[in-house]
């Protein structure tokens, strides 16, 4: 078993680390929210003041950071404070699960190389419930030895750990999958929609798509009509599962990544203009499929709009 530093304690990585501490490790965490700290260490995990603090004698670091601006702090260091690279010891294994741009997880592979530190990308997919079963899927990117060493402490966590390829592939593919999960989670909101409007009863649809060929994994799990899937955030007036601030930004690094080889995504740059509406009327940190408002603003489960709340 090893001694884990897990820094990024929120939605995702509170179930991650505790998912390892079942496993056997022994993990100190370190998360800039108190209440996060507080809720990773009932599921014991050893609390630590300060990333210095948790990745003290560990033999692996994870990551779990919202944005890149955020990974590239913990790594490389801001405002005068070291980063995790200048405080590990030598050989320590660094593992970032942030979705990230390419761009910065490529400076982190860089950085991480020049002082002789194996480094993987591994992106996850599988949301907040595959967070807590433990059955999310792990991409993985970097040197053959690094993914090798980070492929076991990743399985406690993992239903699928997939090799990718070499350094910041985790990211490519975590970057394409995403944008095919939004382009998927609105076409079920319009069929859903669309179904209703028609007539039809939600569940009954609901049945026959998940078996039929509009089946898609947003389909089963978000769909967007409350008390037809448990997991949707549409059962509790849309809390976040996955945040509409958070697919916006993923949104965004899938055209990036377009944009940098010369590709026109029109049902990505589509997905990506209503989430950016949607935290432009301040739905930022609703679920995701808040973005339903836009198909049909009298949808079932739909909350009072902020400037109706104030």
């Amino acid at each position: 078993m090893a001694n884990i530093a897990f820094i990024g304690l929120g939605n995702m990585g509170g179930p991650m680390s505790a998912n390892l501490v079942r496993a056997g490790h022994q993990v100190r965490g370190f998360d800039l929210s108190p209440a996060a700290v507080d809720a990773a260490a009932q599921q014991g995990v050893t609390p630590a003041s300060s990333p210095a603090e948790a990745v003290e004698g560990a033999e692996a670091v994870v990551t779990m950071l919202p944005k890149g601006e955020h990974a590239a702090a913990a790594y490389l260091g801001a405002e005068g404070t070291p980063g995790v690279i200048d405080l590990v010891a030598p050989g320590t294994l660094l593992i970032d699960s942030s979705t990230i741009d390419v761009e910065t997880s490529a400076r982190l592979h860089e950085a991480a190389a020049a002082k002789g530190l194996p480094f993987v990308d591994a992106p996850v997919s599988g949301g907040m419930s595959g967070a807590q079963a433990g059955t999310l899927t792990f991409m993985v990117g970097g040197e053959p030895d690094a993914v090798a060493a980070a492929t076991p402490l990743l399985e406690p966590m993992a239903g699928n750990v997939i090799p990718t390829g070499g350094p910041t592939t985790g990211e490519a593919a975590k970057i394409c999958n995403n944008m095919m999960l939004f382009i998927s989670m609105m076409a079920a909101q319009e069929g859903a929609v669309l179904a209703r409007k028609l007539g039809l009863d939600a569940k009954v649809f609901h049945d026959i798509a998940r078996v039929s060929s509009g089946e898609s994994w947003a389909m089963r799990t978000w769909y967007p009509v409350p008390g037809i899937t448990e997991t949707a955030g549409s059962n509790n007036e849309f809390a976040a599962t996955f945040s509409a601030d958070l697919a916006a930004k993923d949104a965004g690094l899938a055209l990036a990544g377009a944009a940098s080889v010369g590709l026109s995504l029109p049902a990505a740059e589509l997905v990506a203009g209503q989430l950016r509406r949607a935290l432009d009327e301040g739905e930022g940190d609703k679920d995701c499929t808040i973005i339903i408002r836009q198909i049909d603003p009298e949808a079932p489960g739909l909350p009072a709009r902020p400037e109706e709340q104030a």
